[in-house]
């Protein structure tokens, strides 16, 4: 089946007739949810079901689910959790304390029928790292980045959960919100490879991961890494990531141009799947007009390679796992 190369985002808690027939004639590869999709966990689960019939395939369903302030399935149904970096910072074993929060996350994730996350971040933390950004990260060498995204990755996989790494090549530098603007790196390759690209490069055999919307004056000092052809050059040969390359969200104020323009830019520079989340039915017409499908290249292929990882959950006692995790906290 050909899949439209979109992960989209509907508007509400349920779909609309008109989303309804616009995803059965696309067929997007995938959806993401936000709050605004979020109530019960029975909603919850209706609503992916009611997204993969539509769709017509067993499309994945994502979400950022990070912990923290990126945190979409929230109390009193699912757990808090702290920002990632403070969780590193309190942990008395942050390792094993960050494999047992994603495991358990995953668990909470499969369990409403969402099998992809939009997570860990291997972004590095640094002095000029955005707030918006900055205790998402695990921490300010790219050695423990490194860790504990793989061991977050881990910890996704065997709850049966995808992990989507974020936001390749590296967000850190960062010192805007490339939600508003467009943030520009300066750093030098060398020392880009040294440090931002480490974590990257050392999970560089995932299945998905997520671009920054951010411009790197050592690599194209022109164009961000989601439009940048050199950019993906350096993601695909010099990182070594082959599996499914998304977007950032299209429609964030980084990129300029309409979400048609952006969407052209970023596959003719080497994404294989836009990730559009505002949900505004405009705006998935617009995308689905320009987009085209998978089908039959290799963007098809590391689709199914990742999609085939979505396995049946290794079986853990989440009640044990959350007293222990709890124990590392306190």
């Amino acid at each position: 089946m050909p899949f439209g190369a979109a992960i989209l985002g509907p508007e509400g808690l349920s779909i609309t007739d008109w989303e309804r027939s616009f995803f059965r004639d696309f067929k997007p590869f995938g959806f993401i949810l936000f709050a605004r999709n979020i109530d019960t966990p029975d909603q919850v689960r209706r609503l992916c079901d009611d997204l993969r019939a539509a769709a017509g395939h067993d499309a994945p369903i994502l979400v950022d689910q990070e912990g923290g302030r990126v945190q979409r399935l929230r109390g009193p149904h699912w757990r808090e959790w702290l920002p990632p970096l403070e969780q590193m910072e309190q942990a008395s074993d942050p390792m094993r304390a960050i494999w047992l929060r994603y495991r358990i996350i995953a668990a909470e994730l499969r369990d409403v029928g969402i099998d992809t996350n939009c997570a860990p971040c291997a972004d590095i933390a640094g002095r000029v790292t955005h707030p918006f950004l900055r205790n998402r990260c695990f921490g300010d060498d790219p050695l423990t980045v490194m860790d504990a995204a793989r061991a977050a990755a881990a910890a996704h996989l065997a709850g049966g959960v995808l992990p989507v790494i974020k936001h390749i090549p590296g967000h850190g530098l960062g010192a805007v919100d490339s939600h508003k603007a467009l943030p520009r790196v300066t750093a030098t390759r060398d020392f880009l490879d040294q440090q931002d690209f480490v974590p990257f490069r050392a999970l560089a055999d995932l299945p998905m991961a997520m671009t920054a919307h951010v411009v790197y004056d050592a690599i194209d000092a022109d164009n961000p890494a989601t439009t940048s052809e050199v950019a993906h050059h350096v993601i695909r040969n010099d990182i070594g990531f082959q599996g499914l390359l998304m977007t950032d969200d299209i429609s964030m104020e980084a990129l300029d141009g309409t979400v048609e323009d952006r969407s052209r830019a970023a596959l003719a520079a080497g994404c294989d799947v836009v990730l559009h989340c505002n949900g505004k039915p405009h705006e998935l017409q617009a995308i689905s007009e320009t987009v085209g499908t998978l089908s039959g290249d290799a963007a098809f292929w590391e689709a199914k390679a990742g999609l085939h990882l979505r396995n049946t959950p290794t079986p853990v006692d989440i009640d044990a796992l959350s007293e222990e995790f709890d124990d590392l906290l306190n």
